[in-house]
C-alpha cells in the first residue's frame, strides 16, 4: 500500500510514477484524495460529538443526585447518539471505498527504472558463454522423455496438460538441486521456514497478489468463508506474512528467511511453442529467499540477494545474464526487480529462474510490519525483500540441455554430484 502522505504531498509524482508502469491512475489518486478529506471530516467531527456525549453523560447521574430534572439531557444525549450512529455509518462507507482504492494502486517503481514493459529491460551482465556443440543438439523434453527422467505422459494423466511427473534419477536430481540451494543458503546464515501451502486470504492480501490478482491463484471449496483457503503462488506470499500485525525490535533486522515449497499457479501449460515441457506449468518447485529490513539497509539487502542468486546459478556453471527490469515489468508490488535469466539452447533464448524484488515498504503497510527504533523510540515500516534461490522447473531443463553429450547422456554439474552418490554421467544405461 502506498503512502497516503505521500500521495496528499506528491499526487503528481504518484501518477507520473505509476504511469510508468503502465497504470492509469490519475482518476482513483483524485477520487483517493477526496475520500482522505471528507474521511479525516467526519473523523473530527464524531470526534468532537462523542467528546459532547461523554461531557453530558458525566453531567446526567450529577443532576440526578441533586434531584434535578435529567429529561432535556437524556434527550440531547439520544440525539447525540443517533447523530454518532449516522455519522460512524458514513465513516464506514468512506473508509471501505478509501481502503478498496488503495488496496488497488500498484507499488511505485523506482525512479531509475526505465518506464514501459519489457521492451525497454536492460541487460546489465553477462557470465560464460553459449554453449557450442559440434554435434546436432537435443531439446530437453527429447533428453529427459530418453533418460527416463521426466514422465509427462502420465503427468498428464494423473493431472492434466502442464503437469509432470518427475522418475528416478530425474526426481534424485530434482532433489539434488533443493539440496544445493538450501544447504548454500543456510551456510549464509539465512533461517529454513517450512510454510504451510494453503493460505488465508490476509496473507494474499499483505503481500499485494489481492484483492486484484485473486483469480490468478487456486481456490479451495469450504463451507464458510473464514475457513476459506489458497493454494500458495510461491513462498513469499507466506513468509512476507511471518511477522504480519508485528512489530519488531530494531536488533531483530535483518531478518533473513527460506524456504522449500511447491508452487501453485494457474497459467497454462504452454504459451508459446517453444515453452514445452517443464519450462511453464502449474505446479514447480522453488526455493525462496525473503528478508525484512531497516529503509535504509534495503538496497544493500537488493544486491546481497542479487549476488546470491547469481552465485547459485554460477555454481552450476551455465551461461546467463542479469536485466534490470522496467518498471511496467516489474509485479506490482515490487519497486525494484532484476531477474537471473539463463540460456536453454532449444529456445534459442534467455529464461527468467529466479527474480530478485524490492517491496521497500508497500507490502508492510498492507500487513502492519513494523520496527522500533532504538534511538527514536519511534515506529516504522519494515522493508520487504525476495528473490528466487532458485526456481527447478527451468533450472533442470537447462542442465540436460547445456550439458548434453554427442551419446545422448548428461554430466551432473559438479555442485549436484554429492547429492547423487558421485554419480557425474546420466545415461541411458542408468535408466
Amino acid at each position: 500500500m502506498l503512502d497516503i502522505k505521500r500521495i496528499r504531498e506528491n499526487p503528481e509524482e504518484v501518477k507520473a510514477g505509476l504511469a510508468a508502469k503502465e497504470y492509469e491512475a490519475s482518476a482513483e489518486i483524485d477520487r483517493i484524495l477526496e475520500l482522505d478529506t471528507k474521511r479525516r471530516e467526519i473523523i473530527f467531527k464524531t470526534e468532537g460529538l462523542k467528546a459532547e456525549q461523554n461531557k453530558t453523560s458525566k453531567q446526567i447521574p450529577v443532576m440526578k443526585k441533586n434531584g434535578e430534572d435529567t429529561t432535556e439531557l437524556l434527550a440531547k444525549m439520544k440525539e447525540l447518539s443517533d447523530n454518532i450512529k449516522e455519522i460512524d455509518a458514513e465513516l464506514r462507507e468512506v473508509e471501505s471505498e478509501y481502503r478498496s482504492l488503495m488496496l488497488s494502486l500498484p507499488n511505485l517503481p523506482d525512479p531509475d527504472l526505465k518506464p514501459g514493459g519489457k521492451e525497454n529491460n536492460e541487460p546489465l551482465r553477462y557470465y560464460g558463454k553459449p554453449h557450442v556443440f559440434d554435434f546436432e543438439p537435443k531439446n530437453h523434453v527429447d533428453l529427459c522423455t530418453e533418460l527416463g527422467l521426466i514422465d509427462y505422459t502420465r503427468g498428464v494423466k494423473l493431472s492434466g496438460n502442464g503437469f509432470w511427473v518427475y522418475r528416478g534419477l530425474g526426481a534424485r536430481l530434482e532433489w539434488a538441486l533443493l539440496n544445493y540451494f538450501i544447504d548454500t543458503h543456510l551456510a549464509d546464515g539465512y533461517e529454513l521456514v517450512l510454510v504451510p501451502h494453503m493460505l488465508g486470504y490476509e496473507a494474499g492480501l499483505t503481500a499485494g497478489q489481492f484483492p486484484k490478482f485473486e483469480q490468478d491463484v487456486y481456490w479451495l471449496d469450504t463451507a464458510e468463508d473464514s475457513q476459506r483457503r489458497f493454494m500458495l503462488p510461491t513462498a513469499e506470499t507466506a513468509l512476507v506474512s511471518l511477522h504480519r500485525d508485528e512489530i519488531l525490535t530494531e536488533a531483530e533486522l535483518p531478518r533473513k528467511y527460506i524456504s522449500y515449497t511447491p508452487c501453485f499457479r494457474r497459467e497454462a501449460g504452454s504459451y508459446r511453442s517453444d515453452e514445452r515441457g517443464m519450462v511453464r506449468g502449474h505446479q514447480f518447485n522453488k526455493v525462496e529467499m525473503v528478508q525484512y529490513t531497516r529503509p535504509e539497509d534495503s538496497d544493500a539487502a537488493f544486491e546481497e540477494l542479487v549476488g546470491k542468486a547469481e552465485a547459485l546459478v554460477k555454481g552450476l556453471g551455465f551461461h546467463f545474464r542479469t536485466v534490470k527490469l522496467a518498471a511496467a515489468d516489474c509485479s506490482a508490488s515490487m519497486a525494484r526487480t532484476y531477474d537471473i535469466e539463463i540460456h536453454i539452447p532449444s529456445m534459442n533464448g534467455y529464461k527468467e529462474v529466479s527474480s530478485v524484488s524490492n517491496a521497500r515498504d508497500y507490502q508492510a503497510r498492507r500487513g502492519s510490519i513494523r520496527f522500533k527504533r532504538e534511538s527514536t523510540n519511534k515506529i516504522e515500516f519494515v522493508h520487504t525483500l525476495n528473490g528466487s534461490g532458485l526456481a527447478t522447473s527451468r533450472i533442470l531443463p537447462a542442465i540436460v540441455e547445456q550439458n548434453q553429450q554427442k551419446d545422448g547422456s548428461v554430466v551432473v554439474p559438479e555442485v549436484l554430484r554429492k547429492y547423487l552418490g558421485g554419480i557425474e554421467v546420466i545415461s541411458k544405461d542408468r535408466i
